[in-house]
């Protein structure tokens, strides 16, 4: 039978993320980084995300915050540009959903940007009072069919 020389398994991997209770600074954007709302996941460590400036960024996870903070479509991100390539970034920091209300209410995010969503852009204000989504039918109509 071997022995065991490791230090744990895969829940001793995982860790306790026993930080998330306390409250930390909030961290604005300085030269070479944007603000940035993920679109969608591509795997790999890689995300797809709209930056505010209108730009839309194929974005790396830094290796610190891969497998430790869990980041999904919808959340508000801090990306550092990339000098040598503008249609790639890096992730610095996810903002928690309290900070990202923060930021726009200091007026760094965008008033059309949408806060608290699973999936960005899934319903417009055009959209809430249209009706069309289903059909009504009369008795008669049934009687035919």
């Amino acid at each position: 039978m071997p022995k065991n020389k490791g230090k744990g398994g895969k829940n001793r991997k995982r860790g306790k993320n026993e930080a998330d209770d306390e409250k930390r600074e909030l961290i604005f954007k300085e030269d070479g980084q944007e603000y940035a709302q993920v679109q969608r996941m591509l795997g790999n460590g890689r995300c797809e995300a709209a930056c505010i400036d209108g730009t839309k960024r194929l974005c790396h996870i830094r290796g610190k915050m891969h497998k430790k903070v869990w980041i999904a479509a919808g959340d508000i991100v801090l990306v550092g540009l990339r000098d040598y390539q503008d249609d790639k970034a890096d992730v610095i920091l996810k903002y928690m959903p309290d900070e990202a209300r923060l930021l726009k209410a200091y007026g760094e995010l965008p008033e059309n940007i949408r806060l608290n969503e699973g999936v960005v852009n899934t319903l417009d204000e055009e959209d809430e009072g249209s009706n069309d989504d289903y059909i009504e039918f009369e008795d008669e109509d049934i009687d035919r069919i």
